[in-house]
């Protein structure tokens, strides 16, 4: 009798022990992004990995993955669609391509200044289109916070207007919104992925490239042309996508700890861009290019407007619901 109860108490031992060793287990997590490691949204990704990893305590490894090390954005969008352990740095169009009505929160001169995107963040219909994007992609946005910076013209010559958009062949992301928007301004659109943007604009491949100035600068591509035009086409917000089937795997307690860390990286990341910004304007033209901002920022809204209307598969409504929570 005695070794019976041991034998029983033993195996109860070790199931327990199993038990806990599967409650401990570690989930590893890799953050990406094709970004330059100078940038604020690189800073961003390592202090979210540093803090998620302190505060689980090993339960939760994250590692940062700069400049396109898993692929360029489509390929990264693949890798979490698919269910990898990636938490990806995207912004609302790339999300677009998706789950479409997302992709109007990077539509052109949507938003006067930036501060006006949180009310975005904060209303009924985002939570509502989060969830949805939830259930009908497993793709779950754990946050847009993280200001990116306004979006501006690197060329050969002034962007002012319209007129001097025309037949430019201009290097954007291959997501809907973008390739709508440089058709409006009559550019010849030429999809090139972001790590091989050095090359392409030395080479030709395009006469003209557009990013916030953080990004223009960390990807040197200052020394390819020589006029910053401060369009500030898009005042782009980003932040982290993870598979909804990757997340449920985490145990919630660790869900919490990841979720506060993405959102307090995201108030970082916004800190640092909107810090950097006068700083980044006297680099360049201390580099020795021409800063232009005397644009006619009426026609360029103009000539954008009907992308609004030219995008399929967007909720009827879509850019008046919008626009009515901004101006809320």
């Amino acid at each position: 009798m005695k070794r019976r109860h041991f034998i029983g108490a033993a195996a109860a031992t070790g199931v327990a022990i199993h038990r806990s060793a599967q409650a401990q287990s570690t989930t590893s997590l890799r953050i990406a992004h094709v970004l330059s490691p100078t940038e604020p949204a690189h800073e961003a990704c390592l202090r979210f990995a540093e803090r998620v990893n302190a505060r689980s305590q090993g339960r939760v490894k994250m590692e940062v993955f700069p400049q396109g090390q898993l692929g360029g954005n489509k390929e990264m969008h693949e890798l979490m669609k698919q269910g990898a352990n990636v938490v990806i740095l995207t912004d609302p169009s790339g999300i677009g391509d998706f789950v479409p009505d997302f992709g109007v929160l990077n539509g052109p001169y949507l938003l006067k200044e930036p501060g006006e995107f949180r009310k975005i963040l904060a209303s009924q219909w985002y939570a509502d289109l989060n969830a949805k994007g939830q259930r009908e992609q497993s793709m779950r946005v754990l946050t847009l916070n993280g200001f990116f910076g306004a979006r501006h013209a690197l060329a050969n010559k002034p962007l002012r207007s319209p007129d001097d958009f025309k037949g430019v062949a201009f290097r954007v992301p291959p997501t809907l919104m973008w390739l709508e928007t440089f058709k409006a301004l009559g550019t010849r659109p030429v999809t090139i992925p972001w790590p091989e943007i050095y090359s392409a604009m030395q080479q030709g491949v395009a006469d003209a490239v557009e990013a916030p100035l953080a990004s223009l600068w960390g990807m040197k591509l200052h020394e390819t042309r020589k006029v910053v035009s401060l369009t500030g086409h898009f005042l782009s917000w980003v932040g982290w996508v993870v598979n909804e089937r990757v997340w449920q795997r985490i145990p919630a307690d660790m869900r919490t700890i990841v979720q506060e860390e993405s959102l307090a990286a995201g108030d970082f990341m916004t800190e640092r861009t909107l810090a950097v910004q006068a700083d980044l304007v006297k680099k360049f033209q201390e580099a020795g290019l021409t800063i232009v901002s005397d644009l006619n920022m009426d026609a360029l809204q103009k000539a954008t407007e009907g992308v609004y209307s030219a995008i399929p598969n967007w909720t009827p409504g879509l850019h008046a619901t919008v626009k009515k929570i901004l101006a809320g």
